[in-house]
């Protein structure tokens, strides 16, 4: 119990650090802020790679864990996007750091999130929800570079995870483009000619 805490409270502080430091981010600096011994920290993760390796383990277990919660294959396709948004925006802003780090930690399991989404999004254009001119695969890697994109800003704490998560839901669902302003109309009427 006591290891499982000891190993919580360093995985939580190096999210922490390397999100503020990201690369110059040090073992000691993780170990000082989890309030442990570098010879502790090192007792459970034996280099820096075997740390970056469980954080990104943690991080994909708990994208996991919000698809789960999310019930996506229980909801109408909008609502089950807004609900994976949250949760993604959420535990991103928690681990950005992983984003920025080269070389990316290996232990990541892709498939176990890709998997799910690519399944919502073949429902999405299945039911009309979703444009279905472009493949499923090809909406769910625009949708994740734009979550991706919300994850930095929103670890910057310059929106809060909601507002966040409506914007990306907001350009995802419905577009960037103001249809009914007049000078869209224009500059359209003018782009044609």
């Amino acid at each position: 119990m006591l290891q499982d805490r000891t190993a919580t409270a360093i995985l939580e502080e190096a999210a922490r650090v390397l999100a503020e430091h990201r690369e110059s981010a040090s073992l000691s600096d993780i170990a000082q802020g989890a309030g442990v011994a570098r010879s502790t920290l090192y007792r459970y993760f034996p280099s820096r790679e075997a740390l970056l390796e469980a954080l990104a383990e943690r991080a994909m277990g708990e994208l996991r864990a919000r698809i789960e919660q999310a019930q996506i294959d229980t909801v109408p396709v909008p609502e089950a996007l807004a609900r994976v948004t949250r949760g993604f925006i959420a535990t991103g802003a928690k681990y950005v750091a992983l984003a920025y780090l080269s070389p990316k930690p290996s232990g990541s399991d892709e498939l176990a999130i890709n998997a799910p989404m690519t399944r919502l999004f073949e429902r999405g254009i299945e039911d009309g929800s979703l444009r279905g001119d472009l493949p499923a695969t090809t909406l769910l890697a625009i949708y994740g570079d734009l979550v991706q994109g919300a994850i930095s800003r929103a670890a910057q704490g310059d929106d809060g995870v909601e507002p966040t998560s409506a914007a990306v839901l907001a350009v995802f669902l419905e577009g960037a483009v103001a249809t009914n302003e007049p000078q869209v109309r224009a500059a359209r009427g003018r782009n044609r000619g």
